[in-house]
């Protein structure tokens, strides 16, 4: 299961919000790329769904999310100019090059991308770029904030399924 640091809360009660946004976000961020420390590369790949969802690949979309949401949206250079899938579901599909260090790193990276792209940015500073039309920067860290939740889920009861097996 997930865990967050027991202090995590307490030390960013009384910080501005979008310090909180922020932090909860990076809280998120870091469990579901910890939700393939410790497994083997099979393991990581193991699909138990109808759907292309498996640990790895929940990884491998949360980047293409960041790239989304902190690139596309705040550039607004194209998904093909990024180098991203053009769809949410593609962004699930693993090739032979992706390992659990490959995407973890790629996930990280994606994530302090992310961090520089609106660290001169407001809460209520507009983004333009995504194809949802324009949206202020709190919109954005809430939906963002929302995905990662329901994916560290995603990962936290396949994670166990898989573990259960071994």
């Amino acid at each position: 299961m997930t865990s967050f640091p027991g202090t995590f809360a307490d030390d960013i009660v009384g910080r501005a919000a979008q310090a909180q946004f922020e932090a909860f976000i990076d809280e998120h961020r870091r469990a579901l790329n910890g939700c393939l420390d410790g497994l083997t590369e099979e393991q990581a790949r193991r699909s138990l769904v109808p759907s292309r969802t498996t640990l790895l690949g929940l990884v491998k979309h949360a980047a293409f999310v960041e790239k989304v949401w902190f690139d596309e949206a705040v550039t607004c250079r194209s998904r093909a100019e990024i180098g991203i899938p053009a769809t949410p579901d593609e962004s699930f599909i693993l090739d032979d090059s992706d390992t659990i260090a490959t995407v973890q790193s790629g996930h990280r990276a994606a994530c302090e991308a992310s961090r520089r792209a609106t660290s001169t940015l407001g809460l209520d500073d507009v983004l333009r770029g995504h194809r949802r039309g324009p949206v202020p920067l709190r919109w954005v860290y809430l939906h963002v904030l929302r995905e990662l939740a329901q994916h560290c889920g995603h990962a936290e009861i396949l994670r166990e399924q898989i573990l259960a097996t071994e």
